[in-house]
């Protein structure tokens, strides 16, 4: 079975700008705009089976770019705990110390919240899941999007190489990227450039 994946990260929000921990946030008109402007890019995803996170800011890009996407809770962001909503700039002069460990550390979780790698073990079942048909079957050859958040592209990223978390700080996804991940019987799961 050959599957296509594209990750697409959601358009950005206010509180992106803001240098805030997201907390739900919707998008604005300007992430909005964005968004509806990437619609074209992503043509060729209009006929693939779509999830999305079940974040507002995540639903929103998703209809902008014009898909017909599920809600999956595996696709949701990172769980922030109490940094939640919380400016980086505050969190950096209250709690500089948690703050250095969780951006250098993937085991360190703010307080209440999902490490790094716990992330990558989440969307790690969530990838080696979806070529399987519920009755255990194997579905034909086929795309899958997914519109969901950097960190969780990240660490999607992390498992299909089968690298050490460690190096999260070193992938960057900003926002309306799209990353292309393809898994065939032989060789599983591959890192392709994107070519919508």
């Amino acid at each position: 079975m050959n599957l296509r994946l594209l990750l697409v990260s959601h358009a950005p929000t206010a509180a992106m700008r803001a240098g805030r921990f997201p907390a739900d946030d919707p998008l604005d008109a300007r992430g909005l705009g964005e968004a509806q402007a990437a619609r074209a890019r992503l043509s060729s995803a209009h006929n693939a089976t779509a999830f999305v996170s079940p974040a507002a800011c995540a639903r929103e890009t998703a209809l902008a770019l014009g898909l017909a996407a599920k809600v999956d809770s595996a696709l949701s962001d990172v769980e922030y705990g109490t940094w939640r909503g919380q400016r980086l700039n505050d969190l950096a002069a209250q709690a500089p110390d948690a703050l250095a460990a969780w951006t250098h550390d993937p085991d360190a979780a703010p307080h209440g919240g999902e490490s790094f790698s716990q992330v990558v073990k989440r969307i790690g079942k969530w990838l080696d899941a979806i070529n399987v048909a519920p009755d255990g079957a194997s579905r034909a050859a086929h795309d899958v999007v997914a519109v969901t958040h950097a960190p969780l592209i990240r660490a999607a990223i992390v498992h299909v190489l089968g690298t050490s978390p460690e190096v999260f700080p070193r992938i960057q996804i900003p926002p309306l990227a799209v990353v292309e991940l393809q898994r065939s019987q032989q060789r599983g799961w591959t890192w392709w450039p994107a070519s919508s």
